[in-house]
């Protein structure tokens, strides 16, 4: 495994297009990644976590105006992404008629546009990502199986879970360890606070209470 630094992106990005599974921090903790269009990158993955299919993927993308395209966004869809993202907030939603779902992320998809050295990396694949936190998911996980806060935790979980993690990311320690916050947006439909997370609840109202924000 690569152990890189945040200034050496190019690398993780030449990582992505041959296929291979990279561990990119945030500021809540390391997310496994893979190009969302690579199947077999994606049953990486799933595979490491022994995630279970019916969980899909997080989707990530470089802007609210990428998920305009993809996907059907209600009023409070678009209030929420043009004050909120990019963030730490994923929105449940659902794909446009004509969109090519991708099967890792399943529908209605999870979307999210993160900032920071993810978001740095996005812009740079020019393509969405699929992402998972960089631990073993629910049910197979047990007491001791918490999520990657540091590149040496990183290491542990590629050497345990033989991950084949092609490179890391090594930028510290992320401090928050903390789920994103996830709302959902059905079409025609109110927003509603799924799980709580790094964003608060009233930021999630503040913004669904703004006018809505341009998004392309």
């Amino acid at each position: 495994m690569d152990v890189l630094s945040p200034r050496q992106l190019p690398a993780v990005a030449r990582h992505l297009a041959l296929g291979r599974v990279v561990a990119v921090p945030t500021a809540r903790w390391y997310m496994l990644c893979a190009r969302a269009a690579d199947p077999e990158a994606t049953a990486t993955i799933f595979r490491v976590k022994q995630r279970p299919e019916h969980k899909p993927l997080l989707l990530l993308l470089d802007s609210p105006a990428t998920a305009a395209d993809l996907f059907h966004l209600s009023d409070d869809a678009r209030r929420l992404s043009g004050h909120l993202w990019p963030g730490d907030l994923a929105l449940r939603l659902p794909w446009q008629h004509d969109a090519a779902i991708l099967p890792a992320v399943g529908a209605p998809a999870l979307v999210g546009c993160p900032g920071g050295l993810l978001g740095r990396l996005l812009a740079l694949v020019g393509e969405p990502l699929a992402a998972a936190v960089c631990s073993i998911s629910t049910p197979a996980a047990d007491h001791g199986d918490h999520p990657a806060l540091t590149a040496d935790q990183v290491a542990t979980f590629d050497r345990g879970a033989r991950a084949g993690i092609a490179a890391v990311i090594d930028d510290g320690i992320c401090p928050h360890g903390q789920h994103m916050t996830i709302v959902n947006c059905p079409a025609g439909q109110a927003a509603r606070l799924h799980r709580e997370g790094t964003v608060h609840p009233r930021a999630i109202e503040a913004a669904l209470a703004l006018g809505e924000r341009h998004v392309g």
